[in-house]
C-alpha cells in the first residue's frame, strides 16, 4: 500500500497505482478526505478539487450528493481492506491480524496521523436526519464483512464458532479505536501496544 495514491489523490491508499477511472477516483478522494476530516467536514466541491476532478462531473456521478457519495467511499473502504484481509488470511489468522494492524499504522503514520479510518468516522457522527442514511447501513456491514473474514479464518484454524466471533468483534473494534488514539497522542504506541495482546488472544483460540 502506498501513501499517496495514483494521479494525485495523497492520501491514504485505497486505489492502485495504476490510474483509476474518473468516478473511482472521486470515491477514492472521498474515502481520503473523510478518513481526515469527518463526514460533516467534507463537501462535494471540495472533493471534487481534492480528487482533481471537475465539479460537474462529481454531481453526474453522485446525483443523490454526499450521502451517495459517502456510502460509496465507505464501501470502496470496506472492499480495499477486506481484500488484503482475505490474501493475507491465507496464511492464518496470526498473519491475518498483523496485516490488519500493519494497514492501519502505515495509514496513521504516512498522514502524520491526520488520517484514520472513514468506515468508523461516517460512524460515530450525528446523522443528518432521523432516518439511519445509507452511508450508516454501509458503515455496518463493513465492519461485519470484517468480523466475518476473521471469524471464518479463525474457526479454519481451530477456535470455537463463537468464540471466533467475540474475537473478531474485539479485534475490530479495537484497532479502529486504537487508530483513534494514535491519531489523538501522534504515536503507534496504541497500535503497539494492542497488537501484542490481540496476537496473544488469537493464537490461544487457535491452540485452545
Amino acid at each position: 500500500m502506498t501513501a499517496v495514491i495514483a494521479s494525485g489523490v495523497e492520501g491514504i491508499g485505497y486505489v492502485a497505482k495504476s490510474s483509476p477511472a474518473a468516478r473511482e477516483r472521486i470515491v477514492a478522494g472521498a474515502a481520503d478526505m473523510i478518513s481526515r476530516r469527518g463526514l460533516n467536514a467534507t463537501s462535494i466541491r471540495e472533493t471534487a478539487k481534492h480528487a482533481r476532478a471537475p465539479l460537474g462531473s462529481t454531481y453526474h456521478y453522485f446525483p443523490e450528493g454526499k450521502q451517495q457519495l459517502a456510502t460509496e467511499a465507505v464501501r470502496y473502504t470496506g472492499e480495499w481492506v477486506a481484500r488484503r484481509l482475505r490474501r493475507e488470511l491465507e496464511a492464518g489468522p496470526v498473519a491475518g491480524l498483523r496485516a490488519f494492524l500493519d494497514l492501519w499504522r502505515k495509514i496513521v503514520v504516512d498522514s502524520d496521523f491526520r488520517a484514520g479510518c472513514p468506515v468508523l468516522a461516517v460512524s460515530i457522527e450525528e446523522p443528518p436526519t432521523d432516518e439511519t442514511p445509507a452511508a450508516l447501513v454501509a458503515a455496518a456491514d463493513v465492519f461485519g464483512a470484517w468480523e466475518s473474514l476473521l471469524a471464518d479464518s479463525l474457526c479454519e484454524h481451530g477456535a470455537e464458532r463463537e468464540q471466533a466471533a467475540q474475537l473478531a468483534t474485539l479485534v475490530v473494534a479495537a484497532v479502529e479505536g486504537t487508530v483513534a488514539m494514535c491519531r489523538a497522542k501522534r504515536s503507534t504506541q496504541p497500535l503497539d501496544r494492542t497488537a501484542e495482546q490481540l496476537q496473544a488472544l488469537v493464537l490461544a483460540a487457535i491452540k485452545g
